[in-house]
């Protein structure tokens, strides 16, 4: 039974007074949710705005005008709707609308996430200005091209293109798009929604097909990670230019030769590296020789960049291609280059830290981080989720390596093993006794983290974020109630409620889920 609004105003006065007492439990909800950014005294509506965005609202005007129009019960489960749909939690939607068949009903966002032609070619002949209206932060072909519904109900799809048809011819704009957090430049597109983050590539095909831009700074990079080249094939067919995007180098994130090839014929410059940040972030992508050398990527990877003119010689960060090879333990490049005549002089460091990787570091030998090259400062998160670097990383931290730092994008080691799933991994963290409280860039904790890689870790098939999860509570760390509520994996959500039931003074109010 979801609380009633008195409750929650209860709840932020609640939140302020222990956080003015500096309470800890209190301070980490505000660093999950930070309300403001410019550094000023919290007032009442933020711990308001808090509370609300606890509850998956995005404001608490947004939060008390649901409870006024449809009710705060009824509010709720549609924005747990919204949720699932863009995350993809099919067995969650089948759920909701089990219990409440009408819950899109006076939702015309919903509606054409969730395809119901009949209802929205109704309510467009009845209002057409319903067409370009925002419903929450998005307009209605931004609802329709951001839902994975498509994969729970691909009987749909004529329903889908139908719907986008109507939108198209009552205004709306193929080439939309909505800032990925409120106040960025940055858009991310309707193409980006259906190709990049839905792999609904029925759906981007008629965008590309009605006039989307393939060029949105976004499409090209993200088709790189749908684990087949057909996405990729139809933006370059439909005119994608890779200049710029980074592309190619997300490609040689996952060793994928065939996509490297494609992206070359299609005009990508081999050693072309766009470090602007996009939409607040860093490029997680850096120059390509460096990027197979840290990936581990395989000789004939290797031998394609090398054939396409990659700099041997580039220095990225105080390193060239063939010192990175060596630090990260990457023996197929290394001796590519040896081969070609590009071995260089490795400093001290270099020499060490390739010891490491090698095993032939001589005991009683220490590094000292301060000293080490930029590139691989944090070499201990940048390599932990490959197979069989365990004990490169056991070496790396018994050699002085720093293991609890965190990356631009504020994870620490400890959180990225959770998110990618590796017990053994985690659990060797974990007895290092890192910092379990840190909050990261985007507001996660450890829990967080590991239950957001179950549904969107690019590997989740094969990992086991259960007993991630399992060794996480284990330590102590605190079980937000909401965190239950919005599991999006079936057997996430059963475990977590099985743990709160077996240990109910571990399940906390609010926080981030």
């Amino acid at each position: 039974m979801p609380k009633s609004i008195e409750q929650l105003r209860r709840d932020a006065k609640a939140l302020r007074k222990a956080y003015e007492a500096q309470d800890t439990r209190a301070n980490a909800r505000i660093q999950n949710y930070p309300p403001r950014s410019d550094g000023a005294p919290l007032k009442h509506a933020d711990f308001l705005h808090v509370i609300a965005l606890e509850n998956s609202f995005a404001s608490w005007p947004q939060l008390s005008w649901a409870a006024e129009t449809v009710g705060l019960d009824r509010a709720a489960k549609q924005q747990r709707l919204k949720i699932a749909i863009y995350h993809g939690q099919n067995w969650v939607i089948e759920a909701l609308l089990r219990d409440t068949p009408d819950l899109a009903a006076d939702n015309f966002g919903l509606q054409c996430a969730l395809y119901d032609r009949a209802a929205v070619l109704d309510a467009l002949k009845a209002d057409p200005s319903l067409a370009v209206r925002d419903f929450g932060p998005r307009r209605p072909i931004l609802h329709l091209a951001f839902s994975k519904y498509i994969h729970d109900r691909p009987d749909l799809e004529g329903d889908m293109l139908a719907i986008a048809g109507a939108l198209l011819e009552n205004g709306a704009n193929v080439n939309d798009g909505f800032p990925s957090m409120p106040g960025e430049d940055h858009l991310l597109s309707a193409l980006y929604g259906a190709i990049g983050h839905a792999n609904n590539l029925v759906l981007g095909r008629w965008l590309l097909e009605n006039g989307a831009d393939p060029n949105d700074n976004e499409s090209l990079y993200h088709s790189t990670e749908l684990g087949r080249h057909d996405g990729l094939k139809l933006l370059l067919l439909h005119g994608a230019k890779p200049k710029g995007t980074n592309a190619l180098l997300r490609a040689i994130d996952f060793d994928d030769v065939p996509a490297v090839k494609l992206l070359l014929e299609a005009g990508a410059e081999v050693d072309e590296f766009n470090d602007e940040e996009i939409g607040g972030e860093k490029p997680f992508v850096i120059p390509a020789l460096h990027q197979a050398a840290r990936r581990m990527s395989g000789r004939e990877m290797i031998e394609t960049l090398l054939d396409a003119g990659a700099d041997a010689t580039r220095v990225y960060e105080g390193m060239a291609p063939y010192a990175f090879a060596r630090v990260f333990g990457n023996d197929a490049l290394s001796q590519a280059l040896t081969a070609r005549g590009h071995t260089t002089t490795l400093s001290p460091i270099e020499r060490l830290l390739a010891q490491i990787a090698d095993n032939e570091l001589p005991g009683g030998t220490f590094i000292d981080p301060a000293k080490m090259p930029e590139a691989a400062r944090n070499i201990v998160r940048l390599i932990l989720h490959l197979p069989g670097k365990l004990d490169h990383i056991e070496r790396l931290v018994e050699a002085g390596a720093e293991y609890d730092l965190a990356d631009d994008q504020g994870l620490t080691p400890v959180q990225l093993a959770g998110w990618e799933g590796l017990p053994e991994v985690l659990g060797y963290f974990l007895g290092l006794k890192p910092d379990l409280g840190h909050i990261n860039g985007y507001g996660g904790t450890l829990l967080s983290t590991i239950i957001h890689g179950s549904e969107n870790g690019p590997d989740r098939a094969a990992r086991d974020y259960v007993t991630c999860l399992e060794l996480a509570l284990n330590e102590g760390v605190a079980l937000p109630r909401r965190a239950i509520e919005l599991a999006g994996e079936p057997h996430v959500a059963a475990f977590l409620a099985d743990w709160a039931e077996a240990h109910p003074g571990q399940v906390v109010e609010g926080g981030v889920a």
